[in-house]
């Protein structure tokens, strides 16, 4: 069961979304109420899993109520419904972590979209043992194309980001790097980044020469491919 708190200075349109809340199943009004102290006190005397907050109250605003709510329930959730459209109010909220932000007046299909969303979020975590990547692609609305797309990108064995690193790190090297020095310089083995080096050459991205040391040892030197 999700358990909401309304905090909404109008008790008509209060009124409104707790007739939107009825329509979907396992969600049950905790309270209703008007003013960010009266919000402090209802989550003080009752369980609450997500609060609808509208951002100017007679007392507060909800930039500042959601760090005093957050001091009794660290785990606490929110949906922002709000005429408030001004970019400071609007990025600062979503910095704060809000679950969706919702502009009066409220399309009740895109309010009950919202707090199913939500429920749905809650059921996931709650039935879920350790998380894996889908899982947390499809929590966090990654695109199943956006995944599918980055998988093709490539194979097994060679992680998109620590690819990224290896690149940005060969990018200004006029002179080359060896494996080993690639390593040190990503915080990994020489194996590890002989194999995404190896992978760039596959792809053309770079080249690789063997230089001799001063002991007359063959190192084996990785360049960008400045011919692409």
């Amino acid at each position: 069961m999700i358990r909401v708190l309304i905090v909404e200075d109008d008790f008509r349109i209060a009124g409104i979304h707790e007739g939107f809340l009825k329509e979907i199943p396992e969600v049950v009004v905790v309270g209703k109420v008007l003013t960010g102290r009266d919000a402090v006190k209802a989550v003080q005397a009752e369980k609450v899993d997500l609060v609808l907050l509208d951002v100017y109250l007679p007392d507060i605003t909800g930039v500042e109520l959601i760090p005093k709510l957050r001091m009794i329930r660290p785990e606490l959730d929110f949906i922002i419904i709000s005429a408030a459209v001004e970019h400071d109010v609007v990025s600062r909220l979503l910095n704060q972590g809000v679950t969706d932000y919702i502009i009066k007046p409220v399309k009740k299909e895109r309010f009950i979209e919202a707090v199913a969303r939500f429920k749905m979020k809650t059921k996931r975590i709650g039935d879920a043992g350790d998380f894996d990547q889908a899982l947390l692609d499809r929590m966090l609305g990654v695109p199943a194309e956006a995944v599918r797309t980055s998988q093709a990108q490539t194979p097994k064995g060679i992680d998109p980001l620590t690819l990224d690193k290896v690149r940005n790190t060969l990018k200004p090297l006029e002179a080359g790097i060896t494996a080993e020095e690639m390593g040190e310089q990503i915080g990994a083995s020489r194996t590890t980044a002989r194999r995404y080096l190896e992978y760039l050459i596959s792809e053309n991205e770079a080249i690789a020469d063997l230089e001799y040391g001063a002991v007359g040892r063959p190192e084996r030197k990785y360049f960008m491919n400045r011919n692409n």
